[in-house]
């Protein structure tokens, strides 16, 4: 990066002004929810950050911008009033950068590294998707997204932020309002009473966990106030429930579609933690995380006004071909899966990414032993989505 008079740049050659992006202009929602792949190509060959109105702001493809602007927080940052998460919730380590940032987040960062995750939580979790799994098998059928991987996410959600006494109907409450009103505020509208009254509803519950607890809530208030501790846990619970429900039925979508694939598993199950991977780089449950220039800088061929929205778009780079060979086709033995960017990278990298993992292979292992003969049922859904991406509908069928 060099430094330029009141700018930053990225690129040698700035060509590209919002009003100079050629192929931005024409991009619909409905691509962007129903097909985005082409058109993202398209973007990341030729104009890989483009101004797309549609969005109001710019769309970066290209991987290896992508990296760069989520590692530098100083140009591109997460702090800033529009953002709607922490309109409704307060702020958190999602809408905070720097040294703020990393005191909301080291406290949930030293919980869930991988060592702990694995001796937390391993038979709890697999214990949960079993259950799931058992009590549908004399049926015959389920939906996956809502009778596994949704139920799934809640009581992990609930064990992980060691929540007292909470029955996971009542946490997929607070978190359906709190999820609402994100997506009103992000469009202009009001939080709403009942996002109001479920955030109130988790504030007492997380002050009354971290009184009578030793959990992660407990522990966080060593270095965070109380309403800190629950705006931490409004946004560890939105992305603990939304993110992986929908990377755990993606890759069921992604076993049951494509050919062999279930047989290849089924034959070789150490094949499962690289369709894992393999899943979330096709399909990322958030296919964009959003920034915020902090100043002019030029990136990519675009000249960027301070203070424009930039989009990073996921999915996009993690179809790169110039990374993945035959980006659109899911390999099981892809030998470098585990590079895609599903859970970002830099000081805003997922805090939760291992137990996700463990979340999701728990849950197809559990498929694969109780759900002899799986297969999709009529009336499946491929993923769709512009920001959180996963099949609306997955029906399923056994012997």
């Amino acid at each position: 990066m060099r430094s330029l008079i009141g700018s930053r740049s990225y690129s040698a050659d700035v060509t590209i002004s919002r009003s100079g992006s050629r192929l931005g202009a024409d991009i619909t929602l409905a691509e962007l929810d129903a097909e985005p792949y082409a058109v993202l190509a398209r973007l990341r060959e030729d104009e890989p950050v483009s101004w797309v109105p549609v969005l109001n702001g710019w769309v970066v493809t290209r991987r290896d911008l992508c990296i760069d602007v989520m590692r530098d927080a100083e140009t591109f940052t997460v702090d800033d009033p529009r953002f709607s998460t922490a309109q409704v919730v307060g702020p958190s380590m999602l809408s905070l950068d720097g040294e703020e940032h990393r005191r909301h987040r080291d406290p949930f960062a030293a919980a869930f590294r991988r060592p702990e995750v694995l001796a937390r939580f391993t038979d709890r979790v697999q214990a949960a998707a079993g259950a799931l799994v058992n009590g549908l098998a004399p049926g015959g059928h389920a939906e996956v997204r809502r009778d596994v991987a949704g139920p799934l996410a809640v009581q992990v959600v609930a064990a992980a932020l060691d929540l007292l006494d909470v029955e996971p109907a009542v946490v997929l409450g607070w978190y359906d309002e709190i999820v609402a009103a994100v997506d009103r505020v992000s469009a202009g509208g009001e939080i709403g009473l009942r996002a109001r009254d479920a955030v109130a509803s988790l504030d007492r519950h997380v002050v009354e966990t971290m009184g009578h607890g030793d959990g992660v809530l407990a522990q966080a208030t060593a270095t965070l106030a109380p309403p800190e501790v629950v705006s931490n846990a409004a946004v560890m619970m939105f992305g603990g429930i939304e993110t992986s429900e929908g990377m755990t039925t993606s890759l069921f979508w992604h076993l049951l579609t494509t050919p062999g694939a279930l047989d290849a598993v089924l034959a070789d199950r150490s094949l499962v933690a690289n369709a894992v991977e393999e899943s979330l780089r096709l399909e990322p449950a958030a296919g964009r995380v959003d920034r915020y220039s902090t100043v002019d800088v030029e990136l990519g061929g675009a000249r960027i006004p301070r203070g424009d929205l930039v989009i990073v778009s996921l999915t996009a780079a993690n179809r790169d071909p110039t990374t993945f060979p035959s980006p659109d086709t899911f390999d099981l033995r892809r030998p470098n899966a585990r590079t895609h960017l599903a859970f970002a990278q830099g000081p805003h990298a997922c805090v939760g990414l291992h137990l996700a993992r463990l979340e999701t292979q728990s849950a197809i292992d559990a498929a694969l032993d109780g759900w002899p003969g799986l297969r999709l049922s009529e009336g499946a859904t491929a993923p769709t989505g512009v920001v959180f991406r996963k099949p609306r509908v997955l029906p399923v069928r056994w012997d």
